[in-house]
């Protein structure tokens, strides 16, 4: 799911990548908008509201949407910056970093979320973090998959799966449509988990409050643990193999 990278990935690596991150990013985005009323995946609207507040002269307020999409830019860097720096020691584990990065934010936003007054200056601290986070997630989910993969917002989705479906009408080869249905069906997927996300987060907000960023945590760890063990399976059935021959 993470180890494979450039013409070793599949359709599934990607498809497993995808349905679970954008799970993920589902039950954050609405644990940001439920708890401080604050888009948390994407930063797309913040750059509206900069100006609207700027044009206001709410300098403050103006300030605080420009800091939201620094925090995602940084976040993209230092996923990309901590696996580059990983795999020239060990591709293998170039993952591992950023994600467990990911993680030990979310729950120490969970933690400190539900000790904090959301709509004060605590409430923009768990949007900066979980901004932080998002970003760490689409920079290392964009690379992993080389940019065909990406978890934390739908608005570019929305546009490839449009003109996929027009080029349907238009490409008629076995090979052309096998490829479109494809590459359909995995943007499909991205979509409806992180509905389901939005959904199951929603849910679980009302029975947990900010503890919802504990379930998505765990999520992350179980897609870690899979990766390793499987890794740790082919590993083995490799040497088995070799002195077999």
């Amino acid at each position: 799911m993470f180890r494979h990278q450039g013409k070793n990935r599949t359709f599934i690596h990607n498809l497993r990548l995808a349905t679970l991150l954008s799970l993920v990013a589902g039950i954050v985005n609405i644990t940001g908008v439920l708890s401080i009323k604050t888009l948390t995946t994407n930063v797309t609207g913040h750059f509206a509201y900069f100006a609207e507040e700027f044009m206001k002269r709410d300098y403050a307020a103006a300030i605080t949407f420009f800091v939201f999409t620094i925090f995602f830019l940084i976040g993209s860097f230092t996923s990309n910056f901590l696996a580059e720096l990983v795999s020239r020691k060990n591709p293998q584990l170039s993952h591992v970093i950023p994600i467990s990065l990911e993680i030990t934010i979310l729950v120490s936003v969970g933690i400190f979320g539900t000790q904090s007054d959301l709509s004060n200056i605590d409430g923009k601290l768990i949007a900066f973090f979980m901004l932080f986070a998002m970003g760490i997630q689409n920079s290392l989910v964009t690379k992993i998959s080389q940019s065909t993969v990406r978890t934390t917002h739908l608005t570019g989705l929305f546009t490839d799966l449009g003109i996929e479906l027009s080029q349907l009408f238009f490409y008629k080869k076995p090979d052309e449509v096998k490829k479109l249905r494809t590459s359909i069906y995995l943007r499909l997927s991205i979509i409806s988990f992180f509905f389901i996300g939005c959904f199951f987060g929603g849910y679980l907000y009302k029975l947990i409050g900010m503890h919802t960023l504990f379930v998505a945590s765990l999520i992350l760890l179980i897609a870690l643990l899979y990766d390793y063990i499987r890794f740790q399976f082919q590993l083995i059935k490799r040497k088995k193999s070799h002195h077999e021959n």
